[in-house]
């Protein structure tokens, strides 16, 4: 049973900070995770009323509070016409409207969960975190960092021109995802990248970047040989969704579709 002896609503980031270092204190987003452990909390942190549960956009940057719902993340145009329907894409498995309208990006980014959607999308893109107390830094450095006491505060993807595909596959359509995978190409210092992305591994997303040189003119055998290349440099493990084995093969097989989808469409331009 989950239960708490003491709920603050904080009036500014630095109470929140501040109120977080106790050791038996946590910082509550949508609830949707954390009530169902059983731990005991001493004190509930609620950022509701600090204006964080909105997406900015610039010219140069989404700026995405950590209270935003996911809901709101997958109903934003400005996302929509930037990366097509990938982020949408991410979300719309993950249980209801219902659920997404409460479930927290700053939860599903700060726990750093293995089974999460939305981390395994962002982390293709060019992503930031901005933390309370740790400053702006890269979603992929992040990622690997111990959890601490800190307050995460946004994410923010820098605008590219990219082409972005994410896939999952499940067993049912709200489960948890057998396999997650987000690809991403774009020009990065005058050459072209490619971002991979795999999560629900069935640990949390890990990224790797390749040069690759892939056009229209690749063929299907390379393309299936650069995808086999980026699946077997990620680990993967078993549990009850599937095994390490069924994982890998899952992983190329969505890693080529992608690869495949993104040059077709650059191919029709």
């Amino acid at each position: 049973m989950f239960s708490v002896n003491q709920y603050v609503k904080a009036k500014t980031l630095k109470e929140a900070y501040e109120l977080n270092q106790a050791r038996n204190s946590r910082v509550m987003g949508g609830m949707m995770w954390m009530r169902l452990g059983n731990a005991r909390v001493q004190t509930i942190i609620d950022l509701s009323s600090l204006g964080l549960d909105q997406i900015e956009e610039t010219d140069h940057v989404f700026k995405i509070g950590a209270m935003c719902t996911l809901r709101t993340l997958e109903q934003h145009e400005g996302l929509r016409k930037m990366y097509g329907g990938a982020i949408q894409e991410a979300v719309r498995h993950i249980v209801g409207i219902q659920f997404r309208n409460q479930a927290t990006v700053g939860g599903s980014i700060y726990g750093r969960y293995g089974f999460s959607d939305v981390l395994t999308c962002l982390l293709a893109l060019d992503t930031f975190v901005e933390l309370y107390n740790g400053g702006t830094i890269r979603l992929s450095e992040f990622v690997s960092h111990k959890p601490d006491n800190d307050i995460l505060v946004s994410v923010i993807i820098r605008k590219r021109k990219r082409k972005i595909r994410y896939a999952s596959v499940r067993r049912t359509a709200t489960d948890f995802p057998v396999l997650a995978c987000a690809v991403v190409t774009g020009i990065l210092h005058g050459e072209e990248c490619w971002y991979v992305s795999v999560g629900a591994r069935p640990m949390r997303a890990s990224l790797l970047e390749k040069g690759w040189k892939i056009s229209r003119d690749t063929d299907a055998k390379q393309i299936a040989a650069y995808a086999k290349e980026a699946a077997e440099e990620f680990s993967y493990g078993s549990n009850m969704r599937g095994s390490a084995g069924y994982r890998r093969q899952l992983a190329e097989v969505l890693i080529r579709r992608a690869i495949t989808s993104i040059v077709s469409e650059e191919a029709e331009v």
